[in-house]
């Protein structure tokens, strides 16, 4: 049965997100609100919870899942970014983008895509977020929360404890959120004098990126 957790959108309980993260480092999942829509979150070295994110989420190893990160130079540990992504990437950081890049010895092989060995990264721009984040001392794995069979992301907290309060640790409710996901941007093409590719248009605005 998953704990409710209703924190302050500006200046959120840290006590409550404690217990949060505590929940998380012993293998929950937890449902969080980002700069986008909710996503669903655990803990980065913990397959057995990474195994039950991909099985809430109904998506298999192909699914890119995401690293969120607290900062740029966070990221820069878990992929191999060049100058000219690191350029770009620092554009659009923090904000409401997920980027493909190819994946460092940091991230386990399990979690990177099978055949590309690429990994999701992002760093949200959401307050009680990047306290999660900076009170966890990692990135956490997560993936867009999108119930099985639907094709719109949940954003209110409340809906989301009714729908799957038996499956996940904890729901952070922080006020409802935006209902679009992250705008999904490949990279990778750039480590190779190629440009970037837009694979899904979200909340981010790749124009503000000059793509």
């Amino acid at each position: 049965m998953a704990q409710f957790f209703e924190v302050h959108p500006d200046n959120p309980q840290l006590r409550l997100l404690k217990q949060a993260v505590s929940l998380l480092e012993r293998g929950g999942i937890a449902a969080v609100p980002t700069d986008s829509s909710y996503a669903l979150v655990c803990h980065l070295d913990d397959k057995a919870a990474a195994d039950s994110l991909r099985r809430i989420r109904g998506v298999d190893d192909k699914h890119h899942l995401t690293l969120l990160c607290r900062d740029l130079s966070e990221l820069a540990n878990y992929a191999r970014v060049d100058n000219r992504q690191f350029r770009l990437l620092k554009a659009a950081t923090p904000g409401p983008y997920t980027f493909i890049l190819e994946a460092s010895k940091e991230v386990p092989r399990r979690l990177s895509h099978p055949s590309r060995k690429t990994i999701g990264l992002r760093v949200p721009e959401h307050k009680t977020l990047q306290c999660l984040l900076e009170l966890h001392g990692a990135p956490l794995l997560a993936t867009t929360l999108i119930p099985r069979g639907e094709t719109l992301p949940l954003n209110d907290a409340g809906a989301i404890r009714d729908l799957m309060e038996r499956e996940l640790a904890a729901v952070i409710d922080a006020g409802a959120c935006h209902q679009q996901p992250t705008t999904v941007i490949d990279l990778t093409p750039m480590g190779d004098g190629g440009e970037a590719v837009v694979i899904r248009q979200g909340r981010g605005d790749v124009a503000a990126l000059g793509l």
